[in-house]
């Protein structure tokens, strides 16, 4: 924790010094999926951020209780107070029970950011198995003279709220009148006090699958109120982090924040963060264009867009590469670059891993062993040394600058050049001493596996592999060439490629 992290947080517009309520504790809420279809990339991209925020700050030292909610009912089609609910409209067209169509999706979420080496957060609430502290809250804050019913709905009073010097629409940058201004006239606004007012129960029609008895009458949660009594149950009426997509900021947090600090007397939330939206060769990512693709359509290249398919630690790295505050475009060009650069990485992984410093002359080494070389009277290469270890504080810096892990990721390339020359045997360990040597290996997977949370992909086992690998010197030994062909043709079939080098033979991920 001696390290000043930085966050940009939308409600000031700008990086603050990240302070905790209470360190070494963090808590840390993210908006999660509404489980009524696949999670797409965009929700991924969100994911992406906030696990490698989770996994950062728990390498710096702090204690953090992630919080990720499912959210089960109460999520209208077009994300306002109308409608039919996402999950209820699902289960009709499927003619399944809701909670068939959330566990299915649920289930593909889970499985989707496990193929992305998502990390699980410390609690996954769902809105269902919180109706009670729903209820609850929308009576406190009747109580409170924040909230009115009408017509067995229950609304929350923006005019109200303002009159008591709160500021409705300061996370957004939305102004009263103005959204008023925009506001139609829709079906159902005739019973709010302001057409602005937002659901936090809503009355359920007979048709209505997904409803519950309060003391309104059978009705649901608004979809507002689920992460406002979620977030504040498992963190606190204050907590340090909420985070979500940029399309949440308005209404969903903007909703959260009024809700929050209308039932506690202060805002729920010290640092704010949003992830930015994708774009596919220029263009918002959107189903209406036909430029929207989901993990699977990646993985698989089964999208008309894609010209090949893409892992999901391609994938990921292709993520990495940006801010997470900037916009993201996918493109065949761009996804093709993260695949060699990726490669790249997982090939300095594999070499780094294996080499050893040993303060004791090696000579001859035997072509499948590790690298492990040491030279006596070798002199110390200060400046690399000193490269590798600004490189090493250029990442932490850049992480700490608002996890900025595009930064991050060019110094990893840094420390890979040194790597490279180890390997190649341009470079000996003895030249940047042990501790230079030490440094660069352990930062070097630590950076790569814990903080990014990148790994390699294989099919075949590490036995497979190297059995092959034992056949090729066989083969190449008896001068059996057509066998070593046939040697090189598995490997490249694997997506590997063997490095037939004057001091070993290995091998190595096709570039």
């Amino acid at each position: 924790m001696n390290q000043p992290f930085k966050i940009y947080n939308s409600l000031s517009r700008q990086k603050e010094l990240f302070e905790p309520l209470s360190p070494p504790y963090v808590g840390m809420y993210v908006c999660g999926p509404t489980v009524y279809n696949y999670v797409h990339l965009g929700n991924v991209r969100t994911f992406l951020t906030f696990d490698t925020l989770f996994r950062y700050l728990t390498h710096i030292g702090y204690k953090v209780r992630y919080v990720r909610n499912i959210t089960d009912v109460g999520h209208l089609v077009g994300d306002g107070d109308e409608g039919e609910d996402k999950i209820g409209k699902m289960a009709k067209l499927e003619k399944l029970e809701p909670m068939e169509i959330v566990q299915r999706y649920t289930n593909d979420f889970h499985n989707v950011l496990l193929q992305f080496n998502m990390r699980p957060p410390s609690i996954e609430p769902t809105a269902t198995g919180h109706l009670i502290e729903q209820i609850e809250a929308t009576k406190s804050l009747i109580d409170k003279g924040l909230a009115y019913e009408s017509n067995g709905s229950v609304y929350f009073d923006i005019n109200k709220y303002n009159e008591e010097g709160h500021n409705y629409g300061k996370l957004s940058g939305r102004v009263l009148d103005e959204l008023l201004t925009e506001t139609r006239n829709l079906e159902g606004t005739s019973e709010k006090r302001n057409p602005l007012d937002f659901a936090i129960w809503k009355k359920a029609a007979p048709e209505h699958i997904m409803q519950w008895e309060s003391p309104w009458g059978m009705g649901f949660p608004g979809w507002h109120l689920e992460c406002t009594c979620m977030s504040t149950k498992y963190l606190g009426k204050q907590f340090d982090i909420h985070g979500g997509g940029m399309d949440l900021k308005f209404p969903h947090h903007e909703c959260e924040i009024a809700q929050g600090t209308g039932l506690n007397g202060a805002d729920p939330v010290r640092y704010w963060m949003h992830s930015n939206m994708l774009t596919v060769n220029g263009q918002k990512m959107s189903k209406s264009l036909g430029n929207s693709f989901l993990p699977a359509e990646l993985f698989t290249g089964s999208h008309p867009l894609l010209e090949q398919a893409y892992s999901p630690m391609t994938t990921r790295f292709f993520m990495l590469q940006s801010h997470y505050r900037s916009t993201l475009d996918f493109s065949n060009d761009a996804l093709k670059g993260a695949q060699k650069a990726y490669k790249r990485l997982m090939n300095g992984l594999k070499a780094i891993k294996e080499m050893s410093y040993i303060p004791a002359e090696t000579s001859n080494i035997p072509a499948d062993s590790a690298l492990k070389v040491s030279t006596p009277g070798v002199q110390i290469d200060d400046k690399k040394v000193a490269d590798i270890e600004r490189s090493v504080q250029a990442f932490y810096e850049a992480m700490n600058d608002d996890l900025n892990t595009a930064v991050a990721v060019a110094q990893l390339f840094n420390l890979l050049k040194y790597i490279n020359m180890l390997f190649l045997n341009q470079l000996t360990p003895a030249a940047l001493g042990e501790t230079g040597f030490g440094l660069l290996k352990e930062k070097f997977v630590l950076f790569t596996e814990e903080i990014l949370g990148l790994k390699e992909e294989r099919s075949d086992s590490d036995a497979v592999v190297l059995g092959m690998l034992n056949l090729y010197r066989e083969y190449k030994a008896a001068q059996q060439y057509d066998k070593v062909d046939q040697v090189r043709a598995y490997f490249k079939a694997q997506g590997l490629v063997i490095r037939d080098m004057k001091h070993r033979i290995d091998w190595a991920y096709e570039e």
